[in-house]
C-alpha cells in the first residue's frame, strides 16, 4: 500500500480501486411482495408457497402495501428522493428456482431515487457515499443440491419474498470504505425496522462491483462479485479481486466484464459467467400491475414517524453526554447497543457508563460470542454496578471482579458484593492503620519516596494488597501523601 490508503502499489506503479455495491435487503414484512404467503425464516421447505409464488396459470400478483411503505421509509432514512410514481417490470430469465420464468422488479422507474449517506472510517474521517436508487423486487426460490446424489431440488419458500435493492454510486475506493458502507446501511435498516439485517440468514447480501484504474484515468472494466453474505468476506473479496485485476493488466492482459463468485474457503473470486453469456433480461412493464402511485401525504406521514437515526443519535450523544465522536459512533452503530447504553446511562455518569458498555461489557460479549439480546447481564444490572462504584460501596477494580461473576452467574451486583464481603473500606482509621504498618516496615522505601515522589505508587499497591483491594483509593492516596510529606 502507498501512503495514500486508497492506492495499491503494483509492479508498474500505483492503482486505484473503484467500487459500487448493490445491497439486497429482505423487507421486514409478515407476507410476501405480491401474495399473502408468510415469510418466516427456517420454515419447512415449500411450506410457505402460495399459488402466486408457484406461478400457477391465471394467478395474479397483488401488491403488499406494507412492503411499499417499508421501501419509502428506507428511502427517507437514506436521505433519498421518493418517486410518487414507479413501475414494476418483468425481468425475464430462466432458472429452475424461478417458476414464472421472470422476476417482478423495477427498472427505469424505481420507487426511490438518489440519496446520500455518511460513513465513519477508522482514522476518524467521514466520507459521503451516493445512493443511485432503491427498487422493490421479488426474490427467487432456492436450489437445494445436497439431498440427492444426482438431482437438485427446489425450495420455493423465498419465492416472492420482498427485497429492496439499494444501489450505490461508484464512490468507494478501498475495502474498508465498502465494509463501513454495508455496516451503515445495515444499521439504518435496523433502526428503521425495515430489514433485520441478518446476513447469516440471507436477509442482507451484497453484489460488489470492482474495477481498477490508474489514478485520474477513466473507469476500468468492472467485474461483479455476486451474493457476498458477510462484511468480512466483502473485504476479502474486494482485496483479492483488485489484486487479480492489477496482475492481469500489468501482464499486458485485459479485464473481461463478468460475474464472479467469492469462495471464502479459498479466499478468492472465480468466474461465474462472462459478458458473452450475460442475460438479456428484456425488461418490460408488468402487464398485471398498474403503475404504483403514492400520495405525498403518505410520504409526509412516514417522514414524520421516522425514529432517531444513527447520525442524529451520534450527534446527540456527543452534545448531551459529552462523549467522544468515536465512542458515540461505536454505541450508535447498532440499535441494540444504543438502547442498552441509554438504559445504563439513565441518571448516571454517562462517560462512566460508556466506558463500561464499550469496555468490559462489549469485551465479555465478544469473548463469549454472544449478542446483546443474549447477555446474562442486563442494562439494569450494569447500571446498579455503576451505582455501587459511584457511591463508594466498591472500587473500580473490585467492580471488574464483580462484573465477571455477574456475567458468569447472572446475579445482581449487590448480592455478589454482600455475599463475598467486597464492600470498600472507607473507614479512615482502618486505612491509616494499614498505611502506618507498611511505612514502619519499610523505612528505606520511605526515604526513596521522599526523593522520588513516584515511589508513592508502591505504597498504594501495598495498602491495597493488605486490604484485599477494598480500601478507598482516593483516601489511600490522600493519607499517604500526608504521611510521606509529599
Amino acid at each position: 500500500m502507498s501512503e495514500n490508503k486508497n492506492l495499491i502499489e503494483g509492479a508498474t506503479g500505483f492503482w486505484e480501486i473503484v467500487m459500487g455495491l448493490e445491497i439486497h435487503a429482505q423487507v421486514a414484512s409478515n407476507a410476501k411482495l405480491f401474495s399473502g404467503a408468510p415469510t418466516e425464516f427456517g420454515a419447512e421447505q415449500n411450506s410457505q408457497v402460495s399459488l402466486v409464488d408457484a406461478a400457477l396459470p391465471g394467478m395474479l400478483p397483488v401488491i403488499n402495501e406494507e412492503c411499499v411503505q417499508q421501501a419509502v421509509r428506507t428511502g427517507l432514512g437514506l436521505g433519498a428522493e421518493i418517486h410518487l410514481r414507479s413501475v414494476f417490470d418483468r425481468k425475464n430469465y430462466f432458472y429452475p428456482d424461478l417458476p414464472q420464468g421472470y422476476q417482478i422488479s423495477q427498472f427505469k422507474d424505481p420507487i426511490v431515487g438518489e440519496g446520500e449517506i455518511e460513513i465513519d472510517l477508522k482514522d476518524g474521517s467521514v466520507k459521503r457515499v451516493g445512493i443511485e436508487r432503491l427498487h422493490l423486487e421479488q426474490d427467487a426460490g432456492k436450489s437445494v443440491h445436497d439431498q440427492h446424489p444426482s438431482m437438485s431440488f427446489v425450495d420455493l419458500n423465498r419465492s416472492g419474498v420482498a427485497l429492496m435493492e439499494i444501489v450505490s454510486k461508484p464512490d468507494m475506493r478501498c475495502a474498508e470504505e465498502a465494509q463501513a458502507y454495508v455496516k451503515k446501511i445495515r444499521s439504518i435498516l435496523r433502526y428503521l425496522g425495515t430489514c433485520d439485517g441478518n446476513m447469516e440468514e440471507g436477509s442482507l447480501r451484497a453484489d460488489v462491483n470492482v474495477s481498477v484504474r490508474r489514478p485520474g484515468e477513466d473507469l476500468g472494466t468492472r467485474c461483479e462479485i455476486k451474493n457476498v453474505n458477510s462484511i468480512r468476506f466483502i473485504g476479502q473479496a474486494i482485496e483479492y479481486e483488485a489484486r487479480r485485476q492489477i496482475d492481469v493488466l500489468e501482464d499486458g492482459g485485459s479485464i473481461d466484464q463478468e460475474t464472479r463468485l467469492f469462495d471464502p474457503r479459498a479466499g478468492e473470486t472465480r468466474s461465474m459467467r462472462s459478458k458473452e453469456e450475460a442475460h438479456d433480461y428484456r425488461y418490460f412493464p408488468d402487464p398485471d400491475l398498474l403503475p404504483l402511485v403514492i400520495k405525498q401525504e403518505l410520504v409526509d406521514k412516514l417522514r414524520a414517524e421516522l425514529p432517531e437515526l444513527p447520525d442524529e443519535k451520534k450527534a446527540r450523544f456527543v452534545r448531551e453526554y459529552s462523549l467522544s465522536p468515536y465512542d458515540a459512533g461505536v454505541l450508535v452503530s447498532e440499535k441494540a447497543s444504543c438502547d442498552f447504553f441509554e438504559a445504563v446511562a439513565d441518571g448516571r455518569d454517562a462517560k462512566l457508563a460508556a466506558n463500561w458498555v464499550t469496555g468490559e461489557f462489549f469485551g465479555a460479549l465478544n469473548k463469549a460470542g454472544l449478542q446483546i439480546e443474549s447477555s446474562p447481564v442486563s442494562a439494569k444490572q450494569l447500571g446498579d454496578l455503576i451505582n455501587l462504584i459511584s457511591d463508594d460501596t466498591i472500587s473500580g477494580r473490585i467492580a471488574k471482579e464483580v462484573f465477571e461473576i455477574m456475567f458468569e452467574t447472572g446475579d445482581d451486583p449487590a448480592k455478589i458484593v454482600e455475599e463475598k464481603g467486597l464492600q470498600q473500606v472507607t473507614d479512615l482509621g482502618a486505612i491509616e492503620a494499614a498505611i502506618d504498618e507498611i511505612i514502619a516496615a519499610n523505612p528505606d522505601k520511605v526515604a526513596q519516596a521522599k526523593e522520588k515522589p513516584k515511589m508513592a505508587g508502591w505504597f498504594v499497591g501495598q495498602v491495597m494488597k493488605s486490604t484485599g483491594g477494598k480500601a478507598n483509593p482516593k483516601s489511600v492516596n490522600e493519607l499517604l501523601a500526608k504521611k510521606l510529606g509529599l
